[in-house]
């Protein structure tokens, strides 16, 4: 049973402390299946996922992620690419700089509410020397590294409030 959309947006955080459990690989098609179906301009879907299992591998991601160890700690890391020149074909420059990367932040958002929805903590990585993801991975120059999504159920963590700012801050209603 997973939870609502509403509670899991409520109930998100970023996670850096997992247990060392396996994710089910079922429960891993459900995560990318829940990014596939974000939107994405003129449904183009520019996106790409590569899923790293392996113990070896998560290390040098860490490595690649300026240190970060906690990505080598989570038992799934999900490396989430944009295809830039698939955007373009169809919008130019606007869909090789900035709807492509919309497209796939819309994907790696779906995966994250889907991941909290199935007791998953995870964690969104935007820090890491893109090059030398790229040479990791062995992916091809059309494929532009965007995110690493680091996975796993939560080690005992004490709950923490989150600071959001106020609607009045940054909500502006016109009428």
């Amino acid at each position: 049973m997973t939870k609502d959309v509403i509670a899991a947006i409520e109930e998100r955080r970023s996670v850096r402390r997992f247990k060392p459990d396996p994710i089910p690989t079922a429960t891993i098609g459900r995560l990318i299946d829940a990014a596939r179906r974000a939107p994405s301009a003129g449904n183009i879907q520019p996106w790409h996922f590569t899923v790293v299992l392996n113990e070896h591998l998560r290390r040098v991601l860490a490595a690649a992620a300026y240190g970060q160890s906690f990505v080598a700690e989570a038992p799934v890391c999900v490396v989430v690419a944009a295809a830039p020149e698939r955007s373009a074909a169809r919008y130019g420059e606007r869909g090789r700089n900035l709807y492509c990367l919309q497209d796939t932040a819309a994907a790696v958002e779906n995966l994250l509410l889907a991941a909290t929805a199935y007791g998953l903590g995870s964690c969104w990585v935007g820090a890491f020397d893109e090059e030398e993801l790229r040479r990791i991975l062995g992916l091809p120059k059309e494929r532009r590294p965007v995110a690493i999504i680091a996975l796993g159920y939560p080690a005992e963590e004490e709950k923490r409030e989150r600071s959001l700012r106020r609607q009045e801050e940054v909500v502006e209603i016109l009428t």
